[in-house]
């Protein structure tokens, strides 16, 4: 079904039922997968993504200023694979004592996959204790006509489906925790200059959201090991 871009005013609903500035239905889990230090299974409206964390292991102590300067270091590995789209094969390479490795699976695709993986793997990391400073939160922002189009009056719209991705422009922004300090901004689209802004706008509330209800998640969990810690 053709994306009906001329039906996008700040009034009206789109193809999927939601107005210009709506979230899609978020679901997540922490410590769905016993094995892993840390995992997590999130859906970001039909976006389906199961990350797990293993790491860091202990580092040995060596003397030196270098020794110094690597303390509280680590290194991050992150590995993507797609249900399904298998047949590459990646060398499987050992893990040092200060290596962090994330995993992703992704079972399903529906847009703001970049989104969804970064939030699944801010649960995984959650829960496998690794100290963190705030929530890495993300979500998309597009925008209700294409390039070519050159409409500068054009709306913002926020967390994009496959859909609309394939024909709008759009971009995923990240922040860290409830500031407005963009960590991550991704964008392989061309829009104009003029729409950029409301656009960065929109994705950071956006974020903001999430943010609140992926704190939910990892308050409930909390909340339920401390009752099965005391009954």
């Amino acid at each position: 079904m053709p994306l009906d871009t001329s039906s996008y005013s700040l009034a009206l609903l789109r193809l999927d039922g939601r107005r210009w500035n709506e979230l899609r239905r978020i679901h997540a889990q922490i410590s769905t997968q016993a094995a892993a230090d840390g995992s997590s299974y999130l859906e970001m409206g039909n976006t389906k993504v199961v990350c797990t964390v293993t790491g860091p292991s202990e580092g040995r102590r060596q003397g030196g200023v270098a020794a110094a300067q690597r303390e509280g270091e680590a290194k991050i590995e992150v590995e993507i694979g797609f249900a399904g789209f298998s047949g590459i094969e990646r060398k499987r390479r050992g893990r040092g004592d200060n290596t962090i490795s994330i995993s992703l699976h992704i079972l399903s695709q529906d847009g703001s996959l970049l989104a969804a993986c970064l939030n699944a793997a801010t649960l995984a990391l959650v829960d496998a204790g690794i100290p963190m400073s705030d929530y890495l939160v993300s979500c998309t922002a597009g925008s209700t006509a294409s390039y070519a189009a050159n409409d500068e009056q054009a709306d913002p719209l926020l967390d994009l489906n496959n859909l609309e991705e394939q024909e709008l422009p759009f971009l995923t922004v990240g922040c860290l925790g409830q500031r407005e300090e963009v960590s991550v901004l991704v964008m392989e689209t061309k829009v104009q200059m003029s729409r950029l802004e409301a656009m960065l706008a929109v994705g950071v509330d956006g974020c903001k959201r999430v943010r609140d209800i992926m704190d939910g998640v990892v308050r409930a969990h909390g909340r339920r090991m401390l009752e099965a810690t005391s009954s």
